[in-house]
């Protein structure tokens, strides 16, 4: 009982939003505006926490070497990156606070492990930047290796000078799509943002083909529980992630109730841990419980 009221104190008058879309297409570039329209205190991009302009604490995906090492980053896979953040934040009496991330599911994910309660509002890139503005980023990000932190670029020189490539200031002076309301009229407003390079964009991007995915899912299939057996497995794609669905047959007397649904953890827990891919989902049919012919025998 003791344990349920400390999170409850923790999560008391904490307001959580959050920012989705794919990667590249201007979510960091957008959310300094996001925050300044809503009265949100700090932000949280790829593994760093910002407030008022500045790097609270926290480590940035884009100092990485990998792809799949930095996502890792982004989604606060270390504990030791996740606790310090969540320090920071219980210390600093941050009560509004913006997450970034590719999908739903990663801004929850996100969420859960810092301690913060799931976003009360999701918005998508697509709701608050043109088709113009999202292609140009994406252009930036494939072309250039170009990725935006939402910081001046003193703060990125004096932390991650190694990855700094240019600053830019943004002006807006016309009530468009974020300046309603307080922010109306024709008030011009200044925001600098920094543009890095870093090293796993040079390289390239790794992926997964859908062998190697298969592989190792019915590796976990196997570690989880050798009984069951794969009759088909599917894979499917989209711009949130993978979605699994595996056909399997379950040896008479398998206690079904909550055994499958850990299943499904595991293997997403896995597949995640070891990849830095994103499973949206894991759908498993049972099409045949194996071993009744015997006990109709007997």
């Amino acid at each position: 009982m003791d344990s349920l009221s400390n999170l409850l104190k923790k999560f008391s008058g904490v307001s959580v939003m959050a920012l989705v879309g794919e990667s590249g297409t201007g979510k960091s570039f957008k959310s300094k505006l996001l925050a300044q329209k809503y009265g949100i205190d700090a932000i949280i991009d790829d593994g760093l926490l910002i407030k008022d302009d500045k790097i609270l604490g926290g480590k940035s995906a884009k100092t990485e070497k990998t792809y799949m090492g930095a996502v890792r980053i982004a989604l606060f896979d270390d504990k030791e990156h996740r606790d310090e953040i969540a320090r920071i934040l219980k210390k600093s009496h941050i009560k509004k606070i913006l997450l970034l991330g590719t999908s739903e599911k990663m801004v929850i994910k996100i969420a859960t492990r810092l301690q913060l309660p799931p976003p009360s509002k999701i918005i998508k890139i697509e709701d608050i930047a043109t088709r113009e503005e999202i292609d140009k980023a994406i252009r930036s990000r494939q072309v250039e290796g170009k990725h935006v932190i939402p910081v001046p670029a003193i703060e990125i020189k004096r932390n991650y000078s190694q990855i700094f490539y240019d600053s830019i200031k943004v002006f807006f002076s016309k009530p468009k799509l974020f300046f309603s309301g307080k922010f109306g009229g024709n008030k011009t407003k200044t925001f600098e943002k920094s543009v890095v390079t870093p090293e796993f964009s040079k390289k390239g991007r790794i992926s997964i083909s859908e062998a190697a995915l298969t592989q190792m899912t019915m590796h976990c299939v196997m570690e989880f529980d050798s009984n069951i057996r794969i009759k088909k497995f599917s894979i499917k794609t989209n711009a949130r992630g993978y979605r699994l669905v595996i056909t399997i047959d379950v040896p008479f007397g398998k206690q079904l109730t909550g055994e499958i649904y850990k299943l499904q953890q595991y293997i997403i827990d896995n597949i995640e841990k070891y990849t830095g891919i994103l499973i949206e989902e894991v759908s498993i049919i049972i099409d045949k419980i194996t071993g009744t012919d015997k006990i109709r025998k007997d």
